[in-house]
């Protein structure tokens, strides 16, 4: 399988976002890539009350309703990392999987929030905007067993382990990484999960100056089951392509097989 890391910088704004976004999918596919993979909020990057003014229902989100078409047109699937979306009172951060016809073959909605307060004085809280997901996702498709997390899950190894655990031989982690906590946490944690699952994991990442302050790492990554960095990004947009082999997963599984061994303790 040949997937496509699709590193962008999204405006505040989805239709910029969009312009944006369609010649990075139509390199990739012109290029080969059986899945395309976009960063954590593709449509748009931007303070709550942009995101509240501006986000909408999935069934009417503009980025949504023409990556389908593009899936459709490509004969390709497309990992959209994730889009800023409306659900009842609330919003959503939710990752949604296409397949080539264009349909939705799975959703996932982000389950961790990233409310911090960084040592620089940046600041998140994006609980205040989004509602939790509560259920973890992995689609089987004729590509192999995806997982898919978002961003600030990356922390919670037990999300990745429950992933692999239920299948998925690829994990797909899209981020927005801030650039103090990408420079020291980036890659260590996702290497670390990729050997601790004995998975491939694909993190198309948002890059770069998106006004109002806000600043992403970029630098998207793919890394192998045994943990080493098969391809990567760098600072600016574009887009990585990496030639995934799937018996890696077993072989890195078999020589260590620790999913199977956990262990009911008591304590602390």
């Amino acid at each position: 399988m040949r997937a496509a890391l699709l590193q962008m910088t999204s405006a505040d704004d989805p239709a910029e976002s969009l312009r944006r976004l369609l010649p990075l999918v139509g390199r990739a596919a012109d290029e080969g890539a059986d899945l395309l993979c976009t960063p954590e909020v593709t449509n748009m990057v931007a303070p709550r009350a942009t995101l509240q003014a501006r986000a909408v229902a999935e069934e009417a989100d503009p980025v949504l309703c023409v990556l389908r078409g593009e899936a459709a047109r490509r004969g390709v699937w497309i990992a959209v990392g994730s889009l800023a979306l409306r659900d009842g009172d609330r919003l959503v951060n939710r990752s949604l999987l296409l397949d080539p016809a264009g349909a939705v073959a799975a959703r996932y909605d982000k389950v961790h929030m990233f409310d911090v307060d960084l040592p620089d004085g940046e600041s998140h809280r994006e609980s205040d905007a989004f509602r939790p997901g509560d259920r973890l996702v992995v689609a089987r498709t004729p590509l192999g067993a995806l997982g898919l997390a978002v961003c600030y899950d990356l922390r919670f190894p037990h999300l990745h382990r429950a992933l692999a655990q239920a299948g998925a031989e690829v994990i797909l982690n899209p981020a927005a990484f801030t650039v103090p906590t990408g420079r020291a946490h980036w890659e260590v944690l996702l290497r670390a999960r990729a050997i601790e699952t004995g998975a491939w994991v694909l993190a198309a990442a948002q890059c770069g100056d998106h006004g109002h302050g806000r600043r992403t790492w970029g630098r998207s990554l793919a890394v192998a089951p045994w943990g080493e960095v098969a391809a990567e990004g760098g600072e600016a947009p574009g887009v990585t392509l990496v030639d995934l082999d799937l018996a890696l997963v077993a072989e890195a599984r078999r020589r260590v097989p620790s999913l199977r061994h956990d262990r009911a303790v008591l304590g602390p």
